[in-house]
């Protein structure tokens, strides 16, 4: 158990943190999914921006590693260029 008031708060600030960076997370990869899935060219075009600033948030919170958001928006572009 915690010894310290600021150990609590610590405790209480990651678990929040904790919760926020795995909402954030699981619904840019719901939005992946999402736009993988999507067929129509111009419906991807609007949406693609979108979907790159989610992946940039999460890269820059250190949720997800800068190089994985690099990948998965080279491959989004693909995907985009390819309909």
């Amino acid at each position: 158990m915690a010894n310290h008031k600021s150990a609590l708060k610590r405790i209480r600030s990651n678990e929040a943190k904790r919760l926020r960076n795995r909402y954030q997370h699981k619904t840019t990869r719901n939005a992946v999914k999402r736009f993988r899935e999507l067929t129509d060219k111009k419906e991807a075009e609007t949406l693609f921006p979108t979907v790159v600033s989610m992946l940039d948030k999460l890269a820059k919170k250190n949720v997800i590693h800068a190089n994985k958001a690099a990948n998965l928006k080279s491959s989004l572009a693909k995907h985009v260029a390819t309909l």
